[in-house]
């Protein structure tokens, strides 16, 4: 038995749960998701839980049952609370700024890069004096919030020499030692 797959999803107060068919949609006060599920994987809801069942023991019916599971423990979680990336920009001269849904980001290119947010996730941007610059983003979807936060440090990785680039906030870097003399 897959130990993620066969724990029950517990639902949020103030979130309902839809099950039409083979489609979950998951509304809560921060918004509302829907999810296809494939495979023979069953949803079924008790009172405030949702317990996901599989067919069979086949390695594909394993998988499916923990990876639908975890997709709708997500959804539920982020129509109820929502989830928080935060991105930090390491180095000088690196900037981040945002009017709406545009970010502005200078990252020691020689034009600033301006990146369209989608709507459903919020950006901030936090710059003090003395401290590295600091992207927030905030969405009810954690794959779109992951997507984003890493297409933003897809612009400039961190190298691991100075540790130069847009990390996350708290990750850990490998650093390598330079050249002895």
């Amino acid at each position: 038995m897959s130990r993620i797959g066969k724990n029950p999803i517990a639902i949020a107060e103030g979130v309902t749960v839809t099950i039409a068919g083979n489609s979950i949609t998951v509304k809560g006060k921060l918004g509302e998701l829907t999810q296809e599920v494939n495979g023979g994987i069953t949803v079924k809801q008790e009172e405030n839980t949702l317990i996901v069942e599989r067919p069979s023991d086949s390695k594909a019916d394993r998988a499916n049952h923990g990876l639908y599971r975890s997709l709708i423990s997500n959804m539920v979680q982020g129509v109820a609370t929502g989830f928080t990336k935060e991105l930090e920009l390491v180095g000088v001269g690196y900037r981040a700024s945002n009017q709406g849904q545009k970010l502005d980001l200078a990252l020691g290119f020689s034009h600033n890069i301006v990146l369209d947010i989608a709507p459903e996730v919020k950006v901030e941007t936090v710059s003090e004096k003395g401290k590295n610059p600091i992207v927030k983003l905030s969405s009810f979807d954690k794959q779109l919030v992951g997507q984003v936060a890493a297409k933003i440090r897809g612009f400039r990785r961190p190298e691991p020499y100075k540790g130069k680039g847009v990390k996350f906030v708290g990750e850990e870097l490998r650093r390598k030692a330079g050249k002895s003399a």
